[in-house]
């Protein structure tokens, strides 16, 4: 396994090991360890007690990031007649149907949400195998499969985001870059992690949270002691 850099050597020094901080100490950190040349995106793991193979215990939705992410999505949305130009209004760089679906098929895939009308599933149905692995497919729970283009390109463009827990368990959702102040990206967090609260299966035993850690592009992570950051 390769040594890591000077840079990592560096900022791993800075946290102590095995401690884990509280919000406002662990953003410090993580914002104050992007160094690179680059504006680095501000990734949130959460490692939650539930196994995501029995349906009763997916968690899965979406959330608005008080400070939007920092990013510029590209959106392509599923649409026919009228809905087309509300899509192409509303600022979507991708629009169609079968034709759209034919590109995707072919393996070109240049977006970060795709949204769809109801009318439109029946193609975008066949593209499960594609989507669905890159956590694309449009779900009505989500908010994108609607007849509302325009309110759910909105939503994304100002900083709504999707999170789904993986097979391990984890959740990952980026909160920000580097180059928001400490106070934006603590506000990002706190609202990824009171989605999840209430986003927890009823049936669920014990430690719902069982980890919480902060980490930039570059950098290493830092455990955040949730019980000292909620008082």
């Amino acid at each position: 396994m390769a040594k890591p850099g000077k840079r990592m050597r560096n900022a791993s020094e800075k946290i102590e090991a095995h401690t884990q901080y509280d919000l406002t100490s662990a953003v410090k950190l993580v914002k104050g360890n992007a160094t690179c040349k680059f504006d680095e995106t501000i990734d949130l793991a959460v490692k939650l007690g539930v196994d995501p193979r029995h349906a009763d215990q997916m968690v899965r939705g979406v959330v608005a990031l008080p400070n939007g992410t920092g990013k510029t999505l590209k959106i392509a949305v599923f649409a026919k007649g009228d809905k087309v130009a509300e899509a192409e209004e509303a600022g979507a760089d991708f629009v169609g149907a079968e034709e759209l679906a034919e590109q995707i098929q072919k393996g070109t895939i240049e977006f970060d949400r795709c949204i769809a009308t109801p009318d439109m599933m029946a193609v975008v149905g066949r593209l499960g195998k594609v989507l669905g692995p890159r956590g694309l497919m449009p779900n009505p729970k989500l908010g994108t499969v609607t007849m509302d283009i325009k309110g759910a390109i909105d939503a994304a463009k100002a900083g709504q985001i999707e999170f789904r827990v993986e097979k391990a368990g984890i959740i990952h959702a980026g909160v920000g870059k580097a180059s928001f102040t400490e106070a934006q990206i603590e506000e990002n967090v706190s609202a990824v992690l009171g989605a999840l609260s209430r986003a927890k299966p009823s049936g669920i035993k014990g430690t719902y949270m069982q980890s919480v850690s902060l980490s930039s592009t570059m950098g290493p992570g830092v455990r955040i002691n949730m019980a000292e950051s909620a008082s």
